[in-house]
């Protein structure tokens, strides 16, 4: 009878824990009754109980304890559903989400401790998602950047080399640093944690159909939420894996500038593994022949990345990683004339000419160690890999209390092998002379160009007379444009170990929400540098020449070898390394004043430190070089490191701190105010370019940056927009200029300047669709940067300090900010079938801070149709600049080997008003087609 009971007892028991198993499913429609893929539905109690819906729109979640649950529904571009269930037995339920014309109700975690709607949020906050990804074509990260209202991206010169900034934050990156001021990141974390010439975080960063969004934070909480990077935040994060296989792959194919054909080839998979287990994996690989023409393919390579995720009741466990394999290049200006009209010259071509060495491969001895060479091609370009590995978890600790910690450990290695400069440099200048081996010999009497390539003879020439004021005089033959390319074979190597990881608590009360955590960074980097003089045609598709004296009654004197290559790593010589150390500690509250007021108080102690040292360098001057031979002139001065060493050892500390309020005028409307105090500690290239062969007694300056900020966010049914009034002021910018001595040959940097600049401005968002399927969105800036504190120090050419001066230009207009900027476009949407055309605006900009050169404003238009074939496969045609604009991005000053934009004064263009100059075009027009399947 006992045993009888308890069975009866246990299988009582089992019956009502099945019973009380319960199953909650439904549809989730759009506005026109659609269904819609990929939403997320979340279940909250004491577990998180996940799903994402199908192609339907439906979901179902199997096996849930009755209960109550709150209840969230979100996807971008819609607007969130919350709400509180109580489930039992089978429970079903439809859902109509309504547009979120600017995902104002979407949850944003970048400049937020804690994941909030942006419409909560007391930051100047932005965000691109998939569907706009696709009217982008695939130029770079830079130029994807473009569409982000208030910023200014600068993709002139292709995926790399890039420039980024916002609200007039910009003057140490209008060169090599464009990413000084802004933090690069993936997933929350930095991609690179340190900068210097030639090596930007844009090196390591490839977008493709890995990234689920893009937020973009400008200014205002970067400073108590980013790493040494108070400008602001570009947060690339990738998509969300799902419980069910699925995926994408997209296949492109295109022409750019003359018909240069462009393949590219994008995955992305993932799918449950039992168990709460998930992973998700993608990458993509192109082939790209350039923009501009080159007779080398511009850019290939591609990359991986994976995540492996493991959920529980308490949050999850996230293994990542990426690597990346990738050539690019970059490209240098153009010369033009007419200082008030800028007109392509030399038979040039804005769109198409990209002057720059052909391939060829060199061997050119290593200054580090002369027994052994380094293998130069310019067709090699930036040769990128980063192989990363980094652990993310999230676990709720209980009573409120949760922990996030996200780790990264990368190995960072770029070979840079492409010429700098590409200036005119006539055959009767003094300067191509001496320049193949500092004068040591000086080369005087009959000087043969051949083709290097295929042996022929271009010219002859006799340049005793530049000594007599008479010049350089043909014997034979002719040099395209009687003149050479001043150019310089650029082989750096770059390597770079870094860790880094972000550590955050969080205490959630009853009105406030305590975060505080540490963030730190450590790297590992070294960096050669070497340059060698090349004599190279100055035309378009430039040819490789080889040089020689050729005196009669004398020995053969080789200028130049058997590929052009002059002046052996005689040029520039860097040889450095650095230990840098990043420790941060930061508290953050947001206080909830009322129901509809917050307040959003936070402070961050960071600590920089760097240690390293420059090798100390002379020229190699042994009789007859380094191979001993009197005839060969081309390896006579060789930099090499005297064993020798300027060491730096500094730290900076600094505390930055930023104060919001976020007022709710109701469900779909905030005002925000904000006021941040942030700093900018110097990076790498304050050491290595700054003190060549000289010690480093002091440390850099700690740029000061204060924002104020004022903005109206609002989402209602046909329209939405964000609008932001800010106030910017930056403070010790240490300035210098990149300068050419032709009496001794030396290259060096003018002595640091510290100035000021200042920007107030209104920046804009705004969305408006008068009927479901048409949408017009309108964004963009207006501002006034000036540069209220600005001297420039003139070293007259030469290295000679007695005739150097300042110039005072203080309260010109800042250099290459615009005045106003904008992106307005029109989308259609119906059925099977979209379009849409974009209008992009680049302002006015000043070529340098004396105002002395503008660049004009320009407009590129972008167009794009897309065609649902089936549930599966859709086809998009899209074109950039369909016009081929011709608007120039960037100026350099006067075309001359060693010229800065600053030379350039207004002084110089009225005494050179026929003088050529070198100006940046922004890229030519681009056609892709895509092919999309989904899964």
């Amino acid at each position: 009878m006992l045993k009888t009971k308890i069975i009866a007892f246990i299988f009582a028991l089992n019956s009502f824990l099945l019973i009380s198993q319960s199953k909650f499913s439904g549809l989730i429609l759009d506005s026109n009754s659609s269904p819609l893929e990929g939403v997320t539905i979340l279940l909250k109690s004491n577990t998180n109980l996940l799903t994402i819906s199908d192609s339907n729109g439906e979901f179902i979640l199997e096996n849930i304890s009755d209960g109550n649950y709150t209840l969230t529904i979100s996807h971008l571009g819609y607007k969130t559903i919350i709400e509180d269930l109580n489930i039992s037995e089978n429970f079903t339920k439809n859902y109509t989400l309504n547009p979120d014309l600017l995902n104002l109700h979407t949850v944003v975690v970048t400049g937020n401790f804690t994941p909030k709607p942006q419409l909560e949020s007391s930051t100047s906050i932005s965000t691109l998602n998939t569907s706009e990804f696709k009217q982008i074509t695939p130029q770079g990260t830079a130029s994807l950047l473009q569409n982000i209202p208030g910023t200014f991206a600068d993709a002139s010169a292709g995926e790399v080399f890039t420039r980024v900034y916002t609200r007039g934050i910009s003057a140490a990156a209008e060169d090599d640093l464009g990413w000084y001021y802004v933090s690069l990141q993936e997933d929350g974390l930095p991609v690179s944690l340190v900068q210097h010439s030639y090596y930007g975080s844009d090196l390591f960063h490839r977008a493709d159909i890995t990234t689920q969004k893009v937020e973009a934070l400008r200014g205002g909480s970067a400073s108590i939420t980013a790493m040494n990077a108070p400008g602001g935040i570009y947060n690339f994060i990738s998509k969300k894996h799902s419980a069910t296989l699925s995926g994408e792959i997209q296949a492109q194919t295109g022409i750019q500038g003359d018909g240069n054909p462009i393949y590219r080839t994008d995955a992305f998979v993932t799918s449950g593994l039992g168990n709460n287990w998930f992973f998700s994996a993608g990458g993509h690989y192109r082939h790209n022949e350039g923009a501009r023409n080159t007779d080398f393919t511009f850019s290939k390579g591609g990359q991986f990345k994976f995540n492996l995720i493991k959920e529980n009741s308490r949050g999850y466990f996230k293994l990542y990683g990426k690597y990346l394999n990738d050539k690019t290049n970059r490209y240098n200006g153009v010369a033009a004339t007419n200082w008030n009209d800028p007109t392509p010259t030399f038979g040039f071509d804005f769109n198409n000419t990209a002057l720059m060495m052909p391939e060829f491969n060199a061997n050119i001895p290593d200054g580090r160690n002369l027994s052994t060479t380094n293998s130069f091609d310019p067709s090699q370009g930036a040769h990128a890999k980063d192989l990363a590995v980094g652990f993310d978890f999230l676990q709720d600790l209980g009573n409120n209390w949760s922990v996030k910690n996200n780790i990264k450990l990368s190995f960072k290695d770029a070979n840079w092998q492409t010429s700098i400069s590409n200036a005119f440099v006539s055959i009767s200048d003094p300067t191509v002379y001496y320049l193949v081996s500092n004068g040591n010999p000086f080369p005087v009497g009959q000087i043969v160009f051949k083709d290097a390539n295929t042996g022929n003879e271009l010219a002859t020439i006799n340049n005793s007379g530049i000594f007599a004021g008479t010049g350089s005089q043909y014997i034979s033959g002719a040099l395209p444009n009687d003149a050479v390319m001043g150019t310089s074979t650029w082989y750096k190597d770059n390597d770079a170990n870094e860790i880094m990881q972000q550590l955050n608590f969080r205490k959630e009360f009853s009105d406030h929400d305590l975060n505080f955590g540490l963030a730190s960074g450590f790297s590992d980097t070294s960096v050669f540098t070497q340059g060698s003089f090349a004599f190279s045609t100055y035309e378009n598709n430039p040819r490789m020449l080889q040089v020689t004296l050729e005196n009669p009654g004398d020995d053969v004197l080789y200028l130049s070898d058997e590929y052009g290559v002059s002046n052996y790593g005689g040029l520039f010589f860097t040889n450095s390394r650095a230990d840098v150390s990043q420790i941060a500690v930061f508290a953050n509250d947001q206080w909830k004043i009322s129901n509809k007021l917050l307040l959003d108080l936070g402070l961050r102690f960071e600590s920089i430190k760097h240690k390293g040292s420059n090798d100390m360098f002379e020229p190699y001057t042994a009789t007859g070089g380094l191979d001993g031979d009197e005839t060969t002139a081309y390896d006579n001065n060789i930099l090499q490191p005297t064993g020798e060493r300027n060491a730096f050892n500094f730290t900076y500390n600094y505390l930055s701190y930023s104060g919001g309020l976020n007022y709710k005028l109701n469900e779909d409307a905030a005002l925000f105010g904000r006021f941040s105090k942030g700093h900018k500690a110097p990076e790498l290239n304050y050491y290595f370019n700054n003190f060549s062969n000289v010690p480093i007694n002091d440390k850099g300056e700690i740029q000061d940056i204060t924002q104020i900020e004022l903005g109206l966010k609002s989402s209602l049914k046909d329209f939405s927009f964000t609008t932001t009034l800010f106030w910017s002021e930056l403070k010790n910018i240490g300035s210098t200029n990149f300068e050419f001595d032709s009496d001794n040959g030396s290259i060096f940097y003018t002595p640091i300047q510290n100035n000021t600049s200042r920007t107030i401005g209104l920046e804009w968002e705004s969305v408006y669709s008068p009927i479901d399927v048409l949408a017009f969105r309108f964004n963009g800036v207006l501002q006034n940067p000036k540069a209220s504190k600005w001297t420039v120090y003139d070293a007259a050419g030469t290295v000679d300090t007695s005739d150097d001066s300042t110039t005072d230009y203080s309260g010109n207009q800042l250099a290459f900010n615009p005045k106003l900027l904008f992106n307005l476009s029109a989308e259609f949407n119906k059925n099977k079938f979209s379009s849409f055309i974009k209008w992009q605006y680049m302002g006015k900009r000043e070529g340098n801070v004396a105002n002395a050169f503008q660049l004009d404003p320009y407009s590129t238009f972008n167009a794009g149709i897309g065609y649902k074939i089936n549930k599966n496969l859709s086809a998009n045609l899209l074109a950039s600049n369909i016009f081929n604009s011709e608007g120039l991005a960037n100026f350099f000053g006067a075309n001359t080997f060693g010229a800065n934009a600053n030379g350039a004064t207004q002084e110089y263009i009225e005494a050179n008003p026929d003088a050529s100059f070198v100006v940046v075009p922004i890229l030519p027009r681009a056609t892709m087609l895509q092919l999309n399947y989904v899964f």
